[in-house]
């Protein structure tokens, strides 16, 4: 089984909420996001979601888009960002997942992308472009390199298709609580709630929600609507981005704390 499906099954046999934070890397340098992931990793993440920098992010909020043109002009690459993984993932304890674009894929060439992966001790990849109609032989990659492939399901799709969705999705059912891009929000709207109901009618996989979700109550709330994981990225760029890597990196660690503690 691969790990982060094994340790979304441990999770649940646990009655336990996931915590995934989404850092993008190299924002503000490689040095600092390797230093991040090893503060989130040590403050209550259960995965930790690594974005790639890309340089047409369609599914990103301003606060991510922001952070990935930082990381590009200071010269991030996906080699950069697989070369840190690689020395860094042995000493975590929580799964990391990769959220990356299909064009980086399809330019390395899938098979040689998973391989990359894996090597680096990736355990699941997030593709926010990638087409159902589409995902047949990267999940046949996948598999073949042990990484989950997580399918994202957006509030606007019919029925059918969200049946058709879960039932491709590896890991875990990403479940996009707004219309739109990334980004924190005041509040969540209520129809979460209906969606979240509406695909456990359809899979038995775990459900994470992502998308808007940005304090402890917001993460609380998720749980109690049935959410097996609760993501939260623009909340944690942000406050990575807002001062010296010192003092971000201690802010990360409080924040992460205390969405962890919410969903206790």
């Amino acid at each position: 089984m691969a790990l982060v499906s094994e340790r979304f099954r441990d999770l649940r046999s646990q009655g336990d909420c996931a915590l995934i934070p989404f850092i993008t890397a190299g924002d503000p340098d490689l040095e600092t996001t390797a230093a991040a992931l090893q503060v989130l990793d040590q403050n209550g993440a259960d995965f930790i979601e690594l974005g790639v920098p890309y340089s047409d992010p369609l599914a990103d909020g301003p606060v991510i888009q922001a952070a990935a043109t930082r990381a590009l002009a200071a010269g991030v690459t996906l080699d950069r960002v697989l070369a840190m993984v690689k020395t860094l993932s042995p000493k975590l304890h929580a799964p990391l997942i990769l959220f990356t674009y299909y064009n980086p894929i399809l330019n390395r060439g899938i098979d040689q992308f998973m391989a990359d992966i894996a090597a680096a001790g990736v355990a699941g990849l997030v593709v926010p472009d990638l087409p159902l109609e589409e995902v047949e032989s990267l999940l046949t990659a996948a598999a073949a390199a042990a990484i989950d492939v997580t399918l994202l399901v957006a509030p606007t799709s019919p029925s059918d298709r969200i049946a058709a969705i879960a039932a491709q999705a590896q890991g875990f059912v990403y479940l996009v609580s707004v219309t739109g891009v990334t980004g924190t929000r005041s509040e969540l709207q209520s129809r979460v709630k209906d969606l979240i109901e509406g695909l456990k009618a359809n899979t038995d996989k775990p459900i994470g929600v992502g998308f808007g979700v940005s304090d402890p109550d917001q993460a609380q709330q998720l749980k109690a609507w049935g959410a097996d994981g609760v993501i939260v990225g623009s909340a944690f760029v942000k406050r990575l981005a807002a001062d010296t890597p010192e003092v971000a990196l201690s802010t990360i660690g409080d924040f992460c704390r205390q969405l962890k503690a919410a969903l206790g």
